[in-house]
């Protein structure tokens, strides 16, 4: 991994409770370039990210996982590819507030994460109140959010949060390809998608945004 320019691995001591050095500076320092740039969130093997990267080259993608076995994968291929608008991040998304500032992200990709089923996990749903409200301090106004799951209680769950807190929802179905859209982003199919699909199981897919500044809460209710 550390052979690979294009991934970054903090040690925990560079980002607890402080800013890591490349916070605001990651179109300067490591793309190198004024695009835009877009998160994918628990990116895995980094797919989603690359696929991205290469359908869109004036837009940067960086790709976040804990889990440095995966993220080779990914940082390999675009190497291999010379993609220059593709990264990697090296760390727990839990601490994502300490690489990002105001208004440095325009985009967030969330594909197949685990659900976190049981109530008492709530917290660590990529797409509940905790890391939403963490993906409005850096998030451009109007900004998109993705989600792309397996599975349908994250989806409802999520579909609930946007109703209930107002958020503007652009896109929503319960059966991607149903034959009903032909989005060119939403074409890319991870190894573990297509698993998905070959069990019968249908690819649900959100696209909404935050409100610059509303703190997301949850219903007193588990819905």
């Amino acid at each position: 991994m550390d052979s690979f320019s294009n991934v970054v691995q903090p040690r925990f001591e560079e980002i607890f409770k402080k800013d890591f050095h490349l916070k605001g500076k990651w179109n300067e320092l490591f793309f190198r370039n004024d695009n835009p740039i877009a998160l994918e969130l628990g990116c895995g093997k980094g797919e989603y990210t690359v696929g991205l990267a290469r359908k869109f080259p004036d837009i940067n993608f960086l790709g976040i996982d804990i889990k440095g076995a995966r993220l080779w994968k990914g940082a390999g291929i675009a190497v291999a590819e010379g993609l220059t608008n593709v990264g990697f991040l090296r760390t727990r998304i839990e601490l994502i507030e300490s690489f990002f500032c105001e208004d440095e992200i325009s985009e967030i990709w969330i594909t197949f994460p685990d659900p976190q089923l049981k109530k008492r996990r709530n917290k660590k749903r990529l797409t509940g109140p905790r890391f939403l409200n963490s993906y409005n301090r850096f998030l451009k106004p109007g900004s998109l959010i993705h989600l792309k799951t397996d599975s349908r209680e994250l989806y409802d769950y999520t579909n609930t949060l946007i109703e209930f807190n107002g958020l503007e929802l652009f896109e929503s179905t319960d059966d991607l390809y149903s034959g009903s859209y032909s989005n060119d982003m939403l074409s890319i199919r991870t190894y573990y998608e297509e698993i998905f699909m070959d069990e019968g199981k249908k690819i649900t897919y959100t696209c909404f945004s935050l409100s610059p500044g509303k703190m997301i809460s949850e219903p007193e209710k588990d819905e």
